[in-house]
């Protein structure tokens, strides 16, 4: 069995975007030349989600209005009382982002078959930021023969 890691580097815009990463993850796999296994797709952050699902412009300004309403911004948090914890001067107030990101995935397994991601016709992997804009790293393992 053969297991391929890879970084994935995302920059990403303010507040809440979607990203497809899905050709990325699609490239990794590619270049490891494994035909049956899994993909397994890491987010390395504690304000990011993984989500597999359409991507579809107007479906993703749903999701995002959605996420909005989940956890307002404006909404009074425990965590960002930053008075109150030992934090460094650059701590963002970012409560919201973490209870987001809490109620979605930090991971997602896809099947491989044949050389090729196992999704269906209208799936997609996406890449949630909930605290940008950051650089972020997502971890891509491939497991296989």
């Amino acid at each position: 069995m053969l297991i391929k890691n890879e970084l994935l580097e995302i920059e990403t815009a303010p507040g809440i975007e979607i990203y497809n990463i899905t050709p990325q993850v699609i490239d990794i796999l590619t270049a490891t030349g494994i035909n049956d296994g899994q993909v397994i797709v890491f987010s390395r952050h504690t304000t990011t989600a993984l989500g597999i699902n359409e991507n579809e412009e107007r479906l993703i300004e749903d999701l995002k209005v959605y996420l909005r309403k989940l956890a307002p911004e404006s909404d009074k948090y425990l965590h960002n009382d930053l008075h109150l914890r030992d934090v460094p001067p650059d701590e963002p107030i970012n409560a919201h982002s973490h209870l987001i990101a809490m109620t979605l995935n930090n991971s997602e397994v896809i099947p491989i078959m044949d050389g090729k991601l196992a999704l269906g016709t209208w799936q997609s992997v996406l890449f949630f930021e909930l605290d940008g804009p950051r650089k972020r790293n997502v971890l891509v393992q491939v497991t296989g023969r």
